[in-house]
């Protein structure tokens, strides 16, 4: 069900006003850039289990009015296909809580990681004059419509269709950058392209959590570091895309005891330590009438499911299971830290996940075979 706001785009914003979401500022630049003007004439809703296409112009208007997704995208583009989302307009509520978290400020000169339909890069060059905008989208389709739409709308940005993976080095430094796509780690090239005490805001995605809110300030020394927020579902960026692992062998099924009820895992605080301490290793779970199902997989075909109330199967040669649960031991006997007590540094060399301070890193558990690790650019000491 689509929960729009009585009153349109205007009600929207006041609706996040109120959340505490932006201030008097940011809601006079919300206001002037209304969401329709930058959502293509094909549209689909996001279900649980698919896209759903908009057709009717008053579900349309309803889904432009609520602070929802709208997937502007199917299969990278591809005329026939799975009907997986590539690109959307982001929930408004979390566009808006990343650009709070950037500390805009008169003067700043902020990059942009993904344009899609141009909303972002709108509101962007609202606040702080298109001038000083740069946004990177890969896709060229989509480089085109935000093209347009900016135009239309009257702003003018620097804009590219490249990966913003390698950001803008010519145009460097920057006051802060911003991601609109889902990274697997950060790129030091970004960081190197930001000032001292300037920001660079992302959702970042691993194998065992869907998406979590970070923040990092950069020092004098080139190094990024900072806490997690939110969680952040956004859809991951296309060099950062990682293919299916080696297939699982059913005919190793085993059972076991659990020592954890399945929902127990899918704290965003958790999944993130687990993450840390698993990776190579992915979560994916589904909900129904109170009964949570919980799958895991490695790259290497060992995989466990388990249901509430029920028994553990394990497949292939590796107690995956028993391996969730030690990291759910050592994450409680922490004193089960949220996700704000949990960071990341970003070095020259890789990254490096804490709890609670930067030097208390979370790395690897001995067992995981290095080839699991995750890919270039993620290096934990």
């Amino acid at each position: 069900m689509i929960t729009a706001h009585q009153g349109g785009h205007a009600a929207l914003v006041e609706n996040l006003y109120e959340r505490g979401l932006l201030d008097s500022t940011w809601r006079d630049v919300w206001l002037a850039v209304p969401r329709g003007d930058f959502i293509p004439d094909r549209i689909w809703r996001q279900a649980p289990d698919r896209c759903v296409p908009v057709t009717d112009p008053a579900e349309r208007e309803q889904l432009i009015a609520s602070d929802e997704p709208i997937v502007i995208q199917l299969d990278d583009g591809a005329a026939e296909g799975p009907g997986i989302a590539t690109s959307s307009n982001s929930m408004p509520s979390m566009v808006a809580r990343s650009i709070a978290l950037l500390d805009i400020e008169d003067g700043h000169k902020v990059g942009e990681i993904g344009t899609a339909s141009g909303h972002v890069a709108a509101l962007l060059s609202e606040r702080l004059g298109s001038e000083r905008v740069y946004s990177s989208e890969i896709d060229p389709a989509l480089a085109r419509l935000a093209a347009a739409n900016l135009r239309s709308a009257g702003y003018a940005p620097h804009l590219s269709c490249s990966d913003g993976e390698w950001g803008w080095p010519n145009a460097a430094p920057f006051d802060s950058i911003l991601a609109t796509c889902a990274l697997r780690h950060v790129p030091h090239q970004l960081v190197r392209q930001i000032r001292p005490h300037g920001r660079l805001v992302a959702p970042m995605a691993r194998d065992f959590w869907s998406g979590a809110l970070v923040q990092l300030v950069v020092d004098e020394h080139g190094v990024a570091s900072g806490h997690f927020h939110s969680g952040a579902s956004y859809m991951p960026m296309r060099s950062h895309r990682v293919g299916d692992g080696a297939p699982v062998d059913s005919s190793t099924a085993r059972q076991r005891q659990s020592a954890v009820e399945p929902h127990e895992l899918l704290r965003l605080d958790f999944a993130l330590y687990a993450g840390a301490r698993l990776p190579g290793v992915r979560m994916w779970h589904t909900e129904d009438r109170g009964t949570v199902q919980v799958w895991a997989q490695d790259r290497r075909g060992s995989a466990a499911m388990a249901a509430t109330g029920g028994e553990v199967w394990e497949y292939g040669p590796r107690s995956l299971w028993q391996a969730i649960e030690r990291a759910y031991d050592e994450y409680t006997d922490l004193g089960s830290p949220g996700a704000e007590q949990c960071g990341l540094t970003v070095r020259a060399g890789g990254e490096s996940f804490w709890v609670m301070y930067p030097t208390r890193i979370i790395e690897p558990m001995p067992h995981i075979d290095p080839e699991l690790r995750p890919a270039r650019g993620f290096l934990v000491p």
